[in-house]
């Protein structure tokens, strides 16, 4: 999955039937792990075995299906994965309609595809949603009292919360085969070195980090 000096890359599920426009976004989005399929069916059985971390969704695919068709049952696999969708043909009403309410999509980009446009959306989407949109709703709903918030609770959010800032600072700082410096990362987080190792090997569980970051012998 990685090749020379590069990071350990974050994994972007395309879904997509033109080959041409696939191979437009493995060129544009090179710095990452693209994996593709040609219509949501497919993707759906591919997130029974993998979460990406983005997934870019073309309304119009393979066998007449439509992605926006698809929004529920791809929110309801991978709920805290940000959708990108891309569209030559949905009109304002329909592009209002996709970005709304619960099963909507987080980005819409227009065909022609901008690759500037999409390149700094993928950014977003990894920095400002997925996890850091879940720890944001979490405690949110703390605030409000909403949950009780016990011990384990907090625990939890700040777990998540320390998870997204460490899935970040690897992937933008730790070249193909270099090891997590797991002392200096307990130090910069203020925790121990048991609990950054216990959020490494979450990390590498739920396919976010490549094992050899932190390899099991290290466990």
């Amino acid at each position: 999955m990685r090749t020379g000096s590069a990071p350990w890359k974050a994994t972007i599920l395309v879904i997509e039937d033109d080959p041409d426009q696939v191979l437009l976004y493995r060129k544009a989005l090179k710095t990452f792990r693209l994996r593709s399929v040609d219509t949501a069916t497919s993707a759906l059985s591919l997130l029974e075995e993998e979460i990406p971390d983005v997934i870019i969704l073309d309304h119009l695919l393979a066998h007449a299906e439509r992605g926006t068709d698809f929004l529920p049952a791809l929110k309801d696999k991978a709920g805290h994965v940000p959708i990108v969708l891309i569209t030559g043909t949905l009109n304002v009403q329909g592009q209002l309609k996709a970005l709304q309410g619960a099963n909507s999509a987080h980005y819409l980009i227009e065909k022609p595809v901008d690759i500037d446009e999409l390149r700094k959306v993928v950014g977003q989407a990894l920095d400002e949603c997925g996890i850091a949109e879940t720890v944001r709703s979490i405690r949110s709903l703390e605030r409000a009292e909403m949950i009780h918030t016990s011990e384990p609770e907090r625990q939890f959010a700040e777990r998540l919360a320390r998870q997204h800032e460490l899935l970040k600072k690897l992937r933008n700082g730790v070249s193909a085969g270099e090891r997590a410096n797991v002392s200096a990362l307990a130090r910069e987080f203020r925790v121990s070195r048991r609990t950054i190792a216990r959020d490494l090997q979450d990390l590498v569980s739920r396919g976010q980090l490549d094992p050899s970051v932190y390899p099991d012998e290290e466990a």
